[in-house]
């Protein structure tokens, strides 16, 4: 259910990594309905366009291009922004969902597990906004949001790579914010705990097998945990991160938006 105004991001260029995941995947549809022109990227080729034709479906007049990339690859974060331009316009908004789960407790941490985690979770995120940035400060406005966790604001048992990751996420938000609001540039963070995707149903899933315990018994741990009794559904990160990216966000810069039905409290 949209529950932004059709005009709320209307004439307005955001980009989206990670867009085949369930949280830039909902931020996509969201975006659009808010009237937003979208690129949005990711390494699925497939879902990618099948998202592309569920926004237009949402709204016939939309403006999505898809372009398939690997964020790791500097060519393809080159080609990601030169055709957006080309293709939809300057860039007021990036969205930088793209990541993934990994690691485990230290010892039986791999040196490939914990290179590939900073790689995309924290490097390619930072080296693609980097090129975006560089088009934004032309035009002296716009929004980012970078999708970090609970888990980049405090450590949990078997989490170090990925908390590593998340909380490099999260000084960076908070650093570069001062950078950028020196253009008229907002750079802030949403911090959600377990949500219900695959990358989130998953972490579950491994929590549990440490645990002894199956998927739904690990889950039901999980949400007795919670005041709110449920972990995040995506569409409530992605109506965060459209606040964020919205003119009612005008102040806001470099926070940490939290999203943990009252797990984590400060």
């Amino acid at each position: 259910m949209a529950i932004f105004a059709k005009d709320a991001l209307l004439g307005k260029h955001i980009i989206i990594t990670g867009a085949t995941g369930g949280i830039g995947y909902e931020a996509a549809k969201a975006a659009v309905q808010a009237g937003a022109a979208i690129t949005i990227t990711g390494r699925d080729y497939e879902k990618l366009y099948q998202l592309k034709d569920e926004c237009i479906a949402l709204d016939g007049r939309a403006h999505v291009l898809s372009v398939p990339a690997d964020l790791n690859k500097e060519d393809d974060r080159k080609h990601v922004i030169q055709e957006a331009i080309k293709e939809v316009g300057p860039v007021y908004g990036l969205v930088n969902s793209a990541g993934k789960t990994g690691g485990g407790t230290l010892e039986d941490l791999s040196e490939e597990e914990l290179r590939s985690t900073m790689e995309l979770n924290f490097f390619s995120t930072v080296l693609f906004t980097q090129e975006v940035y560089r088009e934004m400060k032309q035009h002296q406005n716009g929004a980012i949001v970078n999708l970090s966790s609970l888990s980049g604001l405090r450590g949990t048992y078997g989490n170090t790579a990925y908390s590593g990751s998340k909380f490099a996420i999260t000084a960076f938000t908070q650093s570069f914010a001062h950078e950028a609001i020196q253009h008229n540039i907002r750079v802030n963070a949403v911090c959600p705990g377990f949500v219900d995707t695959e990358m989130g149903r998953n972490s579950i899933a491994s929590i549990g097998e440490r645990e002894g315990r199956n998927f739904e018994e690990q889950l039901e741990v999980a949400e007795q945990g919670l005041p709110s009794g449920r972990i995040t559904q995506p569409e409530e990160v992605a109506n965060s991160i459209l606040f964020l990216l919205t003119d009612a966000a005008e102040n806001i810069v470099g926070e940490s938006l939290k999203i943990s039905g009252g797990g984590v409290m400060r």
